[in-house]
């Protein structure tokens, strides 16, 4: 496995596939972004309503598959692969919504300092 930085991994973002990758393609995280409206009356999930308190929109980085082949399992691949995407929407300030089971049950309790990029609100009206 390739890698710069000390053992770490090199990961790809792949924008048009909507992917983060290994160097190799064989392991990738896929997302979708979505776009939610959030009615707020003030502050909602983070977001600040207008200027009237009306609604606001909110981009979310939905992730929704983890993969990693048998080869390389076992050696933190698909951490790195989530590191990588919660980096990515932090600095482009986005919630996160974790449909991933690696994400959800395993990284995240494991890793707690990104919880506050989970998105909290109701999907259900939204989907």
């Amino acid at each position: 496995m390739a890698s710069d930085n000390g053992g770490v991994p090199t990961i790809v973002w792949n924008e048009a596939a909507r992917k983060f990758e290994s160097e190799d393609k064989q392991a990738f995280l896929q997302y979708e972004v979505r776009e939610l409206l959030v009615v707020v009356g003030g502050r909602s999930n983070g977001v600040e309503a207008d200027e009237e308190g009306r609604a606001a929109t909110v981009s979310v980085m939905d992730i929704t598959h983890t993969y990693v082949p048998r080869s390389k399992r076992g050696m933190g691949l698909a951490s790195h692969l989530c590191v990588a995407a919660l980096r990515h929407a932090q600095s482009n300030s986005m919630h996160i919504i974790p449909s991933c089971s690696y994400v959800s049950d395993t990284f995240l309790p494991k890793n707690p300092s990104w919880n506050s990029l989970v998105y909290t609100g109701d999907l259900k009206s939204h989907m």
